[in-house]
């Protein structure tokens, strides 16, 4: 496989379903490769898929590893999934998630071990303020307010919302463009929506966006949009942030950890397009307030979204890990 660093070497494996009989069925095959491999810990995540796996197999120290809504969502799936997320945080040395709620999200499943909250971050010397805009240029967009969503077209993101609140606040502000980048099941729905109802012109769906377009991206926008129904810390707000963008987003735990309304951005009630479009059609982009947020935001970023910072909390979640588990012989 390509494109991993030089001292990491992989070993097939097929897929890790979120099932309680297959993982179990999987369970004495992994064991025996750790037998084998010796391991100092392993590493695993998400909880009720390869960290339940790990836990089955009976490793110690375990270090898991929440993506999210592993924990937020999938865990009250059903009781399969609780039962699934009470064993693994059982046999799990240490928890590492990117958010404070899901530490307390844990402590309702007896989680009692440590919890080192690692929000990921971004490269701060790749995302700036200060750069090009050659997105909004080639657009013609100059002049517009530019709303930018970058989130996967699938349900969780809640994509549509974005949209028919934009249709909504484009009918009184002829001003508005929507910028929206991204891919999943949903793009063919979320295209034909924006042709019924004409907006071609203002909708402009950028696809994918590799590491090196992605800060041009950030700095054509003037607002960055999430409707997500669940989110950890999203490394997209992170990007956004350090580019100085002003977010509208979600009110879930998750955006409420990042954004204070009125002081960097606001937040709308999840699945709530009237109230979006409101934010939306108030927003101005030249005010004092956004000016004002752009310089919060990008300190915001510095202070919490700095990858260089954040990395080596991993590394002493694996030095916990391998401490408790000595200390218990």
């Amino acid at each position: 496989m390509t494109g991993w660093p030089e001292k990491v070497s992989t070993i097939p494996w097929g897929p890790i379903e979120k099932n309680w009989k297959r993982i179990k069925l999987q369970a004495p095959k992994l064991k025996t490769l750790l037998d084998d491999l010796k391991p100092d810990i392993v590493h695993a995540g998400p909880v009720q898929g390869p960290a339940f796996l790990a836990a089955m197999s009976g490793f110690h120290p375990l270090v898991t590893m929440s993506w999210g809504s592993d924990m937020l969502l999938e865990a009250r799936r059903n009781f399969q999934t609780k039962r699934m997320t009470r064993i693994t945080l059982s046999r799990t040395d240490v928890l590492v998630g990117d958010s404070k709620c899901i530490e307390e999200e844990a402590r309702h499943y007896d989680y009692r071990g440590p919890y080192f909250q690692f929000p990921w971050g971004v490269d701060l010397q790749h995302f700036t303020p200060a750069g090009s805009t050659n997105l909004r240029a080639k657009l013609g967009w100059q002049e517009k307010t530019v709303l930018l969503s970058i989130r996967s077209f699938e349900s969780l993101y809640d994509v549509k919302s974005i949209m028919h609140a934009f249709f909504q606040a484009s009918d009184l502000r002829q001003d508005l463009r929507l910028m929206v980048f991204g891919q999943g099941t949903q793009e063919t729905l979320l295209k034909e929506i924006v042709a019924a109802g004409g907006f071609e012109e203002k909708v402009y769906f950028g696809g994918h966006a590799s590491l090196e377009e992605l800060p041009d991206v950030y700095r054509s926008a003037d607002l960055y949009i999430s409707a997500s129904h669940s989110d950890g810390a999203s490394v997209s707000l992170m990007e956004a942030l350090a580019c100085g963008l002003p977010a509208l987003v979600s009110d879930i735990p998750g955006n409420r950890e990042w954004i204070e309304p009125d002081k960097n951005g606001w937040l709308f009630k999840t699945g709530n397009v009237k109230e979006l479009s409101r934010y939306v059609r108030q927003f101005e982009k030249g005010s004092v307030e956004t000016g004002a947020m752009k310089s919060t935001n990008r300190l915001l970023a510095e202070e919490r979204a700095d990858w260089s910072k954040n990395f080596p909390v991993l590394l002493k979640a694996y030095e916990k890990a391998i401490e408790n588990h000595r200390g218990q012989g």
